[in-house]
């Protein structure tokens, strides 16, 4: 709480400074946001743009809230557009992209034939997986990471025993090693003549 009492006495003298981007509504309502218990992200976004708009540069910002360069920029740049009152719109931490439905397609799809979706394989890879998927969801990942989340729910692209059919059809495929039947007639093609020398 102490580290909060510091920052929060730069915004006691607040109300002296000139507003730079923010409305009279906007001002007033981060910094009653301010006063409620919030998670650090939020804080620091709040403290960013009410710093922001008193005149304090990026880097100033970031000494004072040992926050990132990126961070200051983009809150500054809320402020600036107007938009401070969507501080707490945008979700804390990196977008999730897949959500349960697509987790539940996927299992669907790799686990039933390519050709019931209308195409002409029989094995679906990574990337159709990908590329129909982004389709249905407009959502494009890469196919590693498709494989990252099927194996994550034990399954694969990969065929483990192929089909008995496909067996079958291997073993014709082979060469056959037999005895041979050999002929009693002798053949003028494959006969040899040893010569015994003496030395």
């Amino acid at each position: 709480m102490s580290e909060y009492s510091s920052q929060e006495r730069a915004f006691e003298c607040y109300d002296m400074h000139e507003s730079k981007f923010l409305t009279p509504f906007q001002r007033k309502a981060l910094l009653k946001n301010l006063q409620a218990n919030l998670q650090p992200e939020y804080r620091r976004r709040i403290e960013i743009m009410l710093l922001a708009d008193m005149g304090k540069s990026q880097s100033q910002i970031c000494e004072i809230l040992s926050c990132s360069q990126e961070m200051a920029r983009y809150w500054i740049g809320v402020a600036e557009a107007g938009l401070a009152h969507k501080w707490n719109e945008r979700p804390i931490g990196r977008p999730k992209t897949v959500n349960d439905q697509y987790i539940e397609r996927l299992k669907e799809l790799v686990s039933n034939s390519p050709r019931e979706y209308g195409y002409a394989f029989t094995y679906w890879t990574a990337q159709w997986l990908s590329k129909h998927l982004a389709n249905e969801f407009g959502i494009a990942i890469t196919d590693r990471h498709v494989n990252r989340l099927l194996k994550k729910m034990g399954l694969s692209t990969k065929r483990k025993n192929p089909c008995p059919q496909e067996t079958d059809l291997n073993k014709d495929a082979g060469i056959t090693i037999g005895d041979l039947q050999s002929n009693s007639e002798p053949s003028l093609h494959w006969s040899f003549n040893l010569i015994q020398t003496n030395n």
